[in-house]
């Protein structure tokens, strides 16, 4: 199932980790190399277990059970394989996120649950999650140090849905969907990244209420369409 045309490649700095994982979900790519993914499973578990920075490919190479150079055959370097596995983390939360949205009945129910389910998600996810809580620096840094690429990511993809939402009549076509997923991927990030004193991101229905009096309200048309409005250099 095609979400739109993927996304363009960020300039200058090559293709992002996140952009990757969304083409990959996009065109659904599949993983064929079984050494490869016993690699990246064993990572996840090693990451998990004793952290990113105090984690060797050695120890990698242990728990897949296969030696160090097959591991540098597939993964040049450290960097390399981590980066590899939050690619697939990421693709994992784009397939899971158009799971959890598939029964919703309206556009404002999607936001929602779409809300919920990916601040929940990424704040569990094993690796992700690890890492905001444990090394916060080394995922908010990829987050803000590639020229914006993974946040512009995140937000193509939001966009994408609410473009189908448009077409299918349920969110107005003067709504600029590109503006308004920029705004609902920053929020979310500034959750992700900034413990809140007000929400507690572990109840879901404080989180399902926040979406819906602040989040859904953006799927409406600006009062004054020709006030203003910021351009989104689409």
């Amino acid at each position: 199932m095609k979400l739109g045309s993927p996304p363009s490649k960020g300039s200058g700095n090559g293709t992002s980790p996140l952009e990757r994982a969304y083409t990959d979900a996009v065109d659904r790519v599949d993983e064929g190399d079984d050494i490869r993914s016993r690699i990246l499973d064993a990572a996840v578990e090693q990451f998990g277990a004793l952290g990113v920075r105090r984690s060797t490919m050695d120890d990698v190479a242990r728990r897949a059970n296969v030696s160090r150079i097959t591991v540098y055959r597939r993964f040049a370097t450290k960097d390399a394989l981590v980066e590899q596995v939050i690619v697939r983390e990421y693709r994992r939360w784009f397939d899971q996120f158009l799971v959890d949205i598939r029964h919703a009945r309206t556009a404002a129910d999607r936001v929602v649950l779409g809300f919920v389910s990916s601040l929940r998600a990424i704040r569990e996810n094993p690796i992700i999650g690890g890492l905001l809580a444990a090394e916060p620096d080394m995922l908010v840094g990829s987050m803000i140090g590639d020229q914006g690429h993974t946040v512009a990511m995140v937000r193509r993809f939001v966009a994408d849905q609410l473009r189908r939402e448009q077409r299918a009549g349920q969110v107005a076509q003067e709504v600029d969907v590109d503006l308004v997923a920029e705004l609902m991927v920053r929020i979310s990030a500034s959750y992700l990244a900034v413990p809140s004193q007000v929400i507690d991101l572990d109840d879901d229905e404080q989180v399902a209420a926040l979406a819906r009096h602040y989040l859904v309200p953006m799927l409406e048309p600006p009062r004054d369409s020709g006030a203003n409005t910021p351009a989104t250099g689409r």
